[in-house]
């Protein structure tokens, strides 16, 4: 027995030893074939085996396997390799070959994803790691100058939305693209939360421009911004980013102000001009005394409520009084002889900060990624603000090989209190108007203010702002989908998602008792707001995918969605509190006389039927089509439903036998699509409908039928419209591809034809039935916009030390509105002047354009005045208007066209250098051929404007007889026609500027010394914002937001400040 178990034992340990010696471990490298540089997260696998491995930061690996092997390698951005490994070969250095990393990257287009040299339609993809280099509060800033074709008009507001154009003003009314994260749909016309996304936790984001949003239907027309966010991958990893710094505001005279001598003088220069002079040739003032000299004031007269006039303040001390409760105001208010700088009262630096941490990583059935961000910004201006906590939730499991199931999950609260918007009387351009004269705060501690003669009428800045200390405005919302996806009978997955977006908000203001100013509000309110906006989608597709013959690669898309939009809010004021501290005020403490309460619901449904098929012949040949029915509940019974579909075809000429002789266009692509779009962004939930309310202090027609009761009464309050029906976008567009020199550049360039039929926008005509009725949305024109996208993308080597990457993006487009129902063939916005509309669309101009007189030159005498055409208040050194009409008098039919806020292109830079671990990077952005309406000047550059602060020209540079050779009027007591009564292009200026938005210089650190401290990876950095501008405009800034038609206006917008950080980015 002994020996037959020896002769049994005996083998087989010595087969253990073999296969033990045939079992071994390889290890190696992966690096780029280009620069020789470590390739982390290459996967390496062994065929036939089931082993694998995923290369480290540094490019090394280690497998086990035995005998002869092949190692396949596989990278993103790199060609797939095969390496043979003998029995005897331990070690091995695997070098990967780069692809073009324009055409080969995966762009997600819209329900599937697709190798970019695969796509027939124009897409922008975003380098998301220099759009996260740029410090902001909110994504779509950062998005600013990363793609060609998307125009973003942003403030230095902290958390203020940006207008987001693609492709220029699709619409009269909302031309927000669609926005899509992790395949969450955003309302209409909202970009829901990608505007407060962490950059830190954004994958990819690409924009579809042309017929391939058609498969979004109705939604899609004004473009669409597809973002994904990270998942989990490799091993576990914990990274914490976080940058820290300050943001300086302009500094310096920054609305080119008077002095208070210098405001004096001009009183007395009006009055001279004016012939408001005694016989001595004195003038006579309230504020600045009687003479031929202007003599600044100890204290500022404001008669009834100041009672002290050069005399010690002390001695009156106790007659100052500026509480309403208390009797009648008395103020005692020194003059500030030497200035009051309001701007640099209200502005100040301001600290910016933000920290994120995130746990990610993948496991063999499953991946994770939880982030949590903190991001604090204080406004430049006193009292506004953004913060905001987030955390996301990103999770993947595969339950079986086939079967995944998974969730997205962000949510996020924000703290961001409202300030006001860009139009008159807001906090910045309040700081332009008080006159500098006027201190902050008067003798008993109070506020000094206007009440005043020579004063003007504005209110002071600081006391507005420093008054809504402790308003509040609040926003809870958390956004995400869960999924499950099935792959069954080899070629088809099954995909459902339900997923939406929960948005609740609630605030305050408080409105104080002013007592300072010209004009004053002698009682304080207090309003309270809450509510709610929900979005639901539903999706389910089902995709196949096969390659036939090797040749023929076909794939199919179709899919069905379901979608809801709802919300409600509720609010209500008060008025005439018994104090004004904050703490006492809720909506049943204030007087019921004035009380106002209010509430509002909507609800909009709709479904859609959706498809897409992918066709290509031996990657040559590419053929696209995609479709979708939607219905909407906006719309009525004869319109509820449309059809939206696109058609594109591609070429890929350099796959062609005959092009292989040309070395220098690696690839080449010529593509061309067209595609029919809709919209209803503009339309409201109600618009088909006649609605009626009531209101209890006015009794309309009792349901009782008569008009003499104290039963509630009703009107109708919004009248439907039955007819009104979908916009539509058809969109022509053809476009090239290509990569050159040895794929060192990227080339994409476009040209696209937007012809939108059916605007919609609300309709012009009087109301005829009920008071005060709102009038629906109606299709009411047609525009069309023409235009090219470019982009460029060059990677270059100097040596291994040094690699640099150059991309510039450019998008240049024309305007033009092409129809208008009706004999006048435009229509004026609400958005106007102070002496009437200054906005025009109209048949034959962009949209938006400005209208009104354009001055041919200022007139230098009578004779001049006599030889041009017939001018109310015409005289000399007063502005002459152009005879647009030629008819010998200046009338209303003279107003004409002479300014357009449509740039005629905007341009991207962006540079990365990398030096050994040394690396700098910077964007710069800017728009050319656009006008702004400096609507400020109306306030600075006439007097008597109001009479509040003014510029210096209007002293120095006015027309005088002694001074003919100037562009600014003569100074003088009215306003007339020929000055600043009607509005004219004088307040129009070239709104053209070039910006370096980010400049930043980092260094990585050596990961050896790092591993000591257990730190796989750290950067540190130091980085700048907004340095400079070059720019023409003599306004704060020239990037200027508003609406849709009405854009390119400024009344004072808070412009960007400078920003200095310092960051780290750390990797465990």
């Amino acid at each position: 027995m002994r020996k037959f178990l020896r002769l049994i034992t005996v083998p087989l340990l010595l087969w253990g030893l073999v296969a033990t010696a045939q079992t071994r471990t390889i290890k190696g490298q992966v690096v780029s074939a280009t620069d020789g540089k470590a390739v982390a997260g290459a996967t390496i696998s062994v065929n036939g085996q089931k082993v694998s491995a995923i290369a480290s930061e540094d490019g090394s690996f280690a497998v086990t396997a035995s005998g002869n092997v092949t190692l396949s390698v596989k990278s993103v951005g790199f060609a797939s390799k095969s390496v043979s490994v003998a029995g005897g070969q331990n070690t091995i250095k695997i070098s990967l070959t780069e692809e073009s990393s324009q055409l080969n990257e995966i762009v997600v287009t819209g329900y599937t994803a697709q190798k970019r040299k695969e796509i027939t339609g124009a897409v922008s993809v975003v380098s998301v790691k220099d759009m996260k280099s740029v410090p902001s509060g909110t994504a779509e800033q950062m998005l600013q100058g990363q793609a060609s074709g998307v125009t973003i008009i942003g403030s230095g507001s902290p958390g203020e939305p940006s207008n987001v154009f693609i492709r220029g003003v699709t619409s009269f009314g909302n031309s927000t693209p669609l926005v899509i994260v992790d395949g969450v749909q955003s309302a209409p016309g909202d970009l829901g939360s990608f505007r407060d996304l962490s950059a830190n936790d954004i994958e990819s984001i690409q924009v579809l421009k042309d017929g391939q949003a058609a498969i979004y239907g109705a939604r899609g027309s004004a473009g669409v911004i597809i973002v994904t966010t990270k998942r989990g991958r490799g091993k576990a990893t914990i990274t914490y980013d976080s940058y820290t710094g300050i943001q300086m505001p302009k500094t310096g005279n920054v609305w080119n102000k008077l002095d208070p001598q210098g405001m004096a003088d001009l009183f007395f220069l009006a009055a001279k001009n004016s012939g408001q002079v005694d016989a001595a040739g004195n003038v006579s003032s309230g504020q600045y005394g009687t003479g031929k000299v202007a003599v600044l004031p100890d204290f500022i007269k404001a008669g009834s409520k100041s009672g002290v006039s050069a005399s010690d303040p002390a001695t009156n001390l106790a007659l100052y009084n500026n509480n309403y409760s208390k009797g009648p105001i008395y103020l005692i208010v020194p003059a500030n002889k030497k200035g009051t700088d309001w701007w640099d009262e209200l502005f100040d630096p301001a600290p910016m900060t933000s920290h994120t941490i995130t746990a990610s990583g993948a496991q063999d059935k499953s991946t994770y990624l939880f982030s949590l961000n903190y991001f604090d910004q204080k406004g430049t201006l006193m009292n506004t603000y953004l913060k905001r906590y987030s955390m996301r939730a990103n999770t993947t499991w595969n339950i079986k090989n086939n079967i995944r199931i998974g969730e997205n999950l962000h949510v996020f609260y924000k703290s961001n209190p409202r300030i006001g918007n860009n139009k008159e009387g807001n906090a910045v351009n309040n700081t332009a108007w008080e006159q500098p004269i006027i201190p902050v705060f008067d003798a008993g501690g109070g506020y000094g203010g206007t009440a005043g003669s020579n004063l003007g009428n504005s209110s002071n800045p600081y006391a507005n702002q420093d008054r809504q200390k402790d308003n509040v405005n609040h926003n809870w919302q958390m956004q995400g989908n869960v999924f499950a996806e099935v792959d069954f009978a080899k070629h088809f997955t099954a995909k459902t998602v339900f997923g939406g977006n929960l948005d609740q908000y609630y605030g305050f203001y408080h409105n104080y008792r002013s007592y300072e100013n010209a004009e004053n509000g002698s009682s304080n309110g207090y309003d309270e707001y809450s509510g709610y906006n929900n979005n639901w989608n539903f999706t389910n597709t089902l995709n196949y995918s096969n390659v036939f013959k090797q040749d023929h690669s076909v794939k199919l898309m179709a899919g069905y969605e379901a979608l809801k939009v709802q919300g409600r809010n509720v609010g209500g004021s008060r008025v005439n509190y018994f104090s004004d501290d904050v703490n006492y005020l809720s909506l049943n403490t204030g007087s019921p006389i004035g009380q106002n309460n209010y509430s509002g619901l909507y609800k909009i449904t709709g479904t859609s039927i959706l498809a897409k098929a992918d066709y290509a012949f031996k990657d040559k040949y590419l053929v696209g089509l995609n479709g979708r029915r939607d219905g909407s509940s906006v719309f009525g019974p004869n319109t509820k439903y449309g059809n939206f579909w696109s058609a594109s075809a591609g070429w890929v000429v350099s796959q062609e036998d005959f092009f292989k002789n040309v070395k220098f266009i690696n690839t080449l692509k010529v593509r061309g699509s067209y595609g029919i779009l809709g919209s209803i962004s503009n339309v409201g939930a109600l618009n088909q409908y006649t609605t009626y309310g009531g209101n209890g202090g006015s009794s309309y027609y009792d349901l009782n039928g008569t008009s003499n009761t104290t039963v509630m009464g009703f009107y109708a309050t919004n009248l439907g419209n039955l007819s009104t029906g979908w916009e539509k976008n058809k969109i022509l567009d053809f476009g090239v591809d290509a990569s050159v020199l040895n794929n060192k550049l990227d080339i994409t360039f476009d040209w696209y034809k937007k012809t939108i039929e059916g605007l919609l926008f609300q309709d012009q005509a009087p109301a005829v039935v009920g008071v005060g009725s709102s009038l629906p949305q109606v299709n009411i024109g047609d525009m069309q916009n023409t235009g090219i996208d470019l982009s460029l993308t060059y990677r270059g080597k100097v040596n291994n030390d040094l690699s640099y990457t150059v991309g510039a993006n450019l998008g240049a487009y024309k305007s033009e509105v092409v129809n208008i129902p009706g004999s006048a063939g435009f229509f004026e916005t609400a958005y106007t002047h102070n002496t009437g509309p200054q906005v025009r669309n109209a048949i034959g101009h962009p949209v938006g354009s400005f209208f009104g007189y354009k001055i041919a030159g200022i007139y230098q005498s009578a004779a001049d005045v006599a030889a041009w055409a017939k001018e109310p208040d015409a005289a000399p050194g007063r502005f002459k208007y152009e005879d647009i009409d030629k008819n010998g008098i200046i009338n209303d039919k003279d107003r004409t066209f002479f300014g357009n806020p449509n740039p005629a292109f905007t341009l991207g830079l962006n540079l990365n250098v990398t030096y050994k671990r040394f690396d700098v990077s910077t964007v710069l952005y800017g728009s050319f051929g656009n006008d702004i309406l400096n609507e400020t000047r109306y306030f600075q550059d006439f007097y008597p404007q109001f009479q509040n602060a003014k510029s210096i020209p209007l002293l120095t540079e006015s027309w005088l007889p002694t001074r003919p050779s100037t562009k600014w009027p003569i100074v003088e007591n009215n306003s007339y026609f020929s000055t600043n009564g009607v509005i004219n292009n004088f307040y129009v200026e070239d709104g053209s500027y070039m910006r370096i938005k980010q400049l930043s210089i980092g260094y990585t650190i050596d990961p050896v010394t790092l591993k000591r401290y257990g730190i796989d990876k750290a950067r540190v950095f130091v980085q700048g914002a907004n340095l400079f501008t070059w720019t023409k405009y003599s306004g704060l800034d020239p990037e200027i937001p508003g609406s849709s038609t009405s854009f390119g206006v400024d009344w004072g917008n808070y412009p960007p400040s400078k920003t200095f950080n310092v960051g780290v980015s750390l990797t465990f």
